[in-house]
């Protein structure tokens, strides 16, 4: 899909088997953003939040009874990303120790709670799949996701909307 600067921020909640999918404001400086916006849902049901950050990386934002649940999409990027490197410290996961000069070179990789979505019928496996294809961009990655879930659809027209 892929605009190298593609960021978009939804809150998606489940509600009686209806998939709501909704954008909203972040600027990618603050994670508790998309935690309150989750958790500002109120869903009896799967709510989390889907974060594009400029088509580079993503992140999956569960809020759980006791804690956070997440998942992103390229760990590397913590090494300069305080955004990225602030949902890594939220789940005790060290930042990658690679210099930074040598991001460039460095393999990509996800890490956090792969089976964050195996209630929904997403496992661990598929997730870290779909994580793990080089050739995909963030963005498609999540609607791939989304798609697999069951509102892709509605991933595309949010994403259509902030991209018109």
């Amino acid at each position: 899909m892929s605009d190298e600067n593609l960021s978009f921020a939804v809150t998606v909640a489940r509600n009686e088997g209806q998939w709501l999918v909704r954008s909203f404001n972040d600027d990618f400086s603050d994670i508790h953003t998309s935690i309150n916006a989750v958790r500002s849902l109120r869903s009896a049901e799967a709510a989390f939040a889907l974060l594009c950050v400029e088509d580079d990386y993503f992140v999956v934002v569960r809020p759980v009874p006791g804690g956070v649940r997440m998942v992103v999409s390229d760990a590397t990027y913590a090494v300069e990303d305080d955004f990225a490197a602030d949902f890594l410290e939220l789940r005790d996961i060290d930042v990658p120790d690679i210099d930074p000069d040598d991001l460039e070179d460095a393999e990509a990789y996800g890490d956090g709670d792969f089976d964050i979505f195996a209630d929904l019928g997403l496992s661990e496996d598929q997730l870290g799949f779909i994580i793990d294809n080089e050739e995909d961009w963030p963005s498609d990655m999540l609607l791939r996701i989304a798609g697999d879930l069951g509102f892709g659809d509605e991933l595309e027209e949010i994403i259509a909307e902030i991209t018109a």
